[in-house]
């Protein structure tokens, strides 16, 4: 009776030890790298990965570089170090974050680039919105209203590829009213950072040259934002169509005043829920998604997940951003 108790007890000890294991094996611990926490975006989609991660059973890790590559570069390694499972990165710079790919690598760790592309490494997967076609989205909906006439193209920071996106499907719409003589683009500058201040700054010089324009398509909302304080100044409000992305509060609030013509939502939601998927399937060691589409990066053709983003105007904002849950009814029309 007694061995048979023993035997009973070593069997059930062994059985909670091999368990203890396989939770311990389970648990992933995701890096999320991000460049900033400068604009509005950027807590919603911490906050969505976060939670859609941990719905998954990992947990998250989440360091700000604020906006200093090397400092972002410190910080993947100090995660590496202490034995992340897989990386998600918002690259301060689209180049300097290839080291981080590297370091990864080294530790055969693998990274996923989140809304910005990491260029010319050997990057693993690559999950963002199509942004050429939000940059042909934003210049559709102006070229709709304002089918002639003076546009400017004030776009986002050099050193995020997203800007050269954008631009891309911003001239393939307007190019060819250019070429036939109906639109004249009289201003076309990148900027160093998706700041207010320099939207402000560009669309002030902007004016200068050209008090006559008629439409402005700014890269990101911040950037309208900029654009709408210099128009504000000059005493043109309303008199110019500007267009922006990323559905910020203060821009919806701009666009139901009649300042901001519109805004491009992205499903910020989605994109966090993929890349939580992707990055916890990359930690197991299960085969990452297999999309029928590829990016390059320079180096290669990176695996890519990509969703679509929308037009928001006056009209249709409670049945997108408000009707998505991303913005409150009550916020956007204080």
């Amino acid at each position: 009776m007694n061995y048979r108790i023993t035997l009973l007890i070593l069997i059930f000890l062994t059985g909670l030890f091999f368990t203890g294991c396989d939770q311990k094996d389970d648990a992933v611990e995701v890096g999320f790298l991000i460049h900033a926490f400068d604009k509005e975006r950027w807590e919603n989609d911490r906050d969505y990965f976060v939670e859609n991660v941990e719905e998954l059973g990992g947990t998250v890790k989440v360091m700000d570089a604020q906006n200093d590559a090397d400092k972002q570069l410190a910080q993947a390694k100090e995660l590496l170090a202490n034995g992340v499972d897989v990386l998600v990165v918002v690259p301060v710079d689209q180049f300097a974050a290839g080291a981080i790919v590297e370091a990864a690598h080294a530790q055969g760790v693998k990274v996923i680039s989140y809304d910005r592309l990491i260029k010319n490494c050997k990057l693993d997967f690559y999950v963002s919105t199509d942004n050429v076609e939000v940059g042909a989205l934003q210049a559709s909906y102006l070229a709709t209203i304002q089918p002639k006439g003076k546009y400017a193209l004030i776009g986002g920071a050099m050193s995020d590829n997203n800007s050269q996106l954008l631009y891309l499907g911003q001239r393939n719409v307007l190019q060819p009213l250019v070429e036939r003589g109906d639109i004249e683009i009289v201003y076309n500058e990148f900027t160093e950072a998706w700041d207010e201040d320099e939207g402000y700054q560009q669309c002030k010089t902007l004016l200068k040259a050209h008090p006559d324009v008629d439409a402005i398509i700014a890269g990101n909302d911040e950037l309208a934002m900029g654009v709408i304080r210099a128009i504000h100044e000059a005493g043109k409000d309303g008199d110019i169509l500007v267009a922006g992305m990323d559905a910020d509060l203060r821009n919806l609030r701009e666009i139901v005043a009649g300042h901001q013509t519109c805004t491009v939502y992205k499903p910020y939601e989605k994109l966090a829920a993929t890349a939580a998927n992707l990055a916890m399937k990359l930690a197991r060691g299960e085969n990452g998604e297999r999309t029928y589409q590829t990016v390059s990066n320079g180096e290669l053709l990176v695996p890519t997940v990509f969703h679509t983003g929308m037009i928001v105007n006056k009209e249709n904002l409670e049945l997108t951003v408000i009707s998505e849950g991303y913005q409150r009814e009550e916020e956007v029309f204080n």
